[in-house]
């Protein structure tokens, strides 16, 4: 009866055709939907590119022409795309995995009116997802649930707090000269972030937290742990990325991945016995820190008028986002200028003799004396231009709008930006934009002695959105530069492999970085001798 049955198996040139016709009119519909997209900015000028080098497989894709700008493009091309197209906003378009154009932005009045026009041009929060492994944040936030979180924290950041910020940093630094340093004249790191991420770290734990370390302490386990709170905090910002790609289940099968799922469950113990220990105290100290704010928010079901409680899982997770934006942002801003005062010997000694006749006789100074340590605080804000820590603000537009722009030949151009559009505000573009920045390349803290474009400096974002850290950053760092260059001349360390090296050859290893959460030095090799 079945051998009637005949069943009609197609061929394989039969298959082929089918798979190749399919391929094409995806080809086909791909070409279409790019000029359509490309259409829809009025053709603006960029870069075109097979894979969208946002997502994962595009960021592990080499910077080919035509197929991705790969990793760290914004950070390696500073001004040099909005050359090339001879504009300061510019596209780019990628086909896969769906075609999609995103805008970059190196336009100081067109960055102005974005920071400026929150409904227009919201967060992409989706995009922030890997900073709320421990919780709901300020960060990753917008509207209604921002201004709450910014309600908390902002009295915390005040000026009695940048007060307490210089003293604690004064401590901090004393207590390495002293004691860590002690008998030393000449102390050699093999990368600079190995002293600059303790010292960061400590000023956030003391002004932000009430939690003082000692040098000699920080090398040691508490009971019931097993990594120091520098490690496990340290080792969670640089493995954000391994946690959000690696299931839990699976971070048992290398020993990496253990270390990473250790360090994330190390870090939460530390934070809940900070929270515990400062709630079960028995003599209730009066503070105005940040942790004395989010805790009383958690506590309370209103304050100042306002439902701004927070519940135990938010209260961890901005504890979380602020150790890291005050720890590891601060530490590698700090090491990149030790490093570049140890290339320029000649800015490092203005810095000194600026130190020497506003604190003669070695007094030290104190948080009255900051605004008239102008040469500090200038290096530290050069470091923080030609480093920014943020490489790219993410935003997108709301609504169909426009934004107008400014050409290579002074012409004015209005860009269209329908719905939903991507946009990156280039904070590395707008930092080396000549337009801005008279020698952008170089190395110069005089150019923050005397007039300078604020809308064209973007280290601490801006507008709604300006970090509500940016004084207690600049405090710190003003007052580490002063203290150790008042004290200690720095120099790159001399490696015999490196000798025969051009200085330009040096610059370029000793400052080389790469952008993961943030903009990192991959190895600065510092020695720091005391002065006589």
């Amino acid at each position: 009866m079945f051998s009637s049955i005949q069943i009609s198996v197609p061929s394989f040139q039969t298959i082929g055709v089918l798979v190749g016709t399919i391929g094409f009119l995806r080809v086909v519909q791909a070409y279409l939907d790019f000029r359509r997209v490309r259409g829809t900015l009025g053709n603006l000028p960029g870069h075109r590119t097979i894979v969208d080098s946002t997502t994962v497989f595009g960021n592990l894709c080499p910077p080919l022409p035509g197929l991705a700008l790969g990793h760290d493009h914004i950070w390696k091309a500073k001004h040099s795309s909005f050359v090339q197209y001879g504009a300061d906003i510019i596209s780019a378009i990628s086909l896969w995995p769906k075609v999609k154009a995103r805008l970059m932005i190196a336009d100081a009045q067109a960055v102005k009116e974005i920071v400026w026009a929150r409904g227009r041009f919201p967060k992409p929060l989706h995009q922030y997802i890997i900073l709320t492994f421990f919780g709901e944040n300020i960060v990753v936030s917008e509207g209604d649930e921002w201004k709450r979180y910014r309600k908390i924290v902002a009295p915390a950041f005040s000026e009695r707090n940048n007060r307490l910020v210089w003293e604690e940093t004064t401590q901090i630094m004393l207590d390495l000269f002293n004691n860590a340093w002690e008998g030393q004249d000449t102390i050699t790191y093999n990368h600079g972030v190995d002293l600059t991420l303790p010292i960061a770290l400590f000023v956030i734990g003391a002004a932000g937290f009430g939690r003082r370390i000692s040098w000699k302490d920080d090398v040691v386990i508490p009971a019931g742990h097993q990594l120091t709170f520098k490690d496990a905090l340290h080792s969670v910002t640089t493995n954000l990325l391994t946690k959000l790609l690696i299931p839990r289940w699976a971070m048992g099968l290398t020993k990496r991945w253990q270390h990473t799922r250790l360090a994330f469950d190390e870090l939460q113990q530390y934070l809940l016995e900070m929270i515990n220990e400062r709630r079960n105290a028995e003599k209730k100290e009066e503070r105005h820190d940040l942790l004395n704010s989010l805790i009383v928010a958690s506590e309370n079901e209103g304050i100042s008028g306002g439902d701004v409680k927070l519940s135990d899982s938010e209260l961890i997770g901005n504890i979380f986002i602020f150790l890291v934006a005050g720890h590891e942002t601060t530490a590698h801003s700090l090491c990149f200028a030790f490093a570049m005062l140890a290339l320029y010997p000649e800015e490092q000694e203005a810095l000194y003799q600026h130190i020497q006749s506003v604190l003669p006789d070695g007094k030290l100074p104190t948080y009255d004396d900051m605004p008239l340590l102008t040469r500090s605080t200038a290096v530290f804000l050069e470091s923080l231009r030609m480093f920014a820590p943020v490489t790219g603000i993410p935003k997108t537009s709301a609504e169909d709008t426009s934004i107008v722009t400014t050409d290579v030949n002074g012409e004015k151009r209005t860009v269209y930006i329908p719905q939903a559009t991507s946009m990156t505000l280039d904070v590395v573009g707008l930092h080396y934009n000549p337009r801005y920045w008279e020698d952008p390349h170089t190395f110069k803290p005089s150019r923050f002695l005397g007039d300078w474009n604020r809308d064209a400096f973007l280290p601490f974002s801006s507008g709604y959105r300006a970090c509500v850290g940016r004084k207690f950053s600049e405090t710190e760092g003003t007052a580490v530069l002063t203290l150790l260059v008042s004290r200690f001349k720095i120099e790159i360390k001399e490696e015999s492999q490196f000798a025969a090296e051009t200085f330009e050859q040096r610059k370029a290893r000793v400052l080389d970085a790469r952008s993961i959460v943030t903009l990192a030095p991959i190895r600065a090799p510092l020695v720091f001798k005391r002065r006589v």
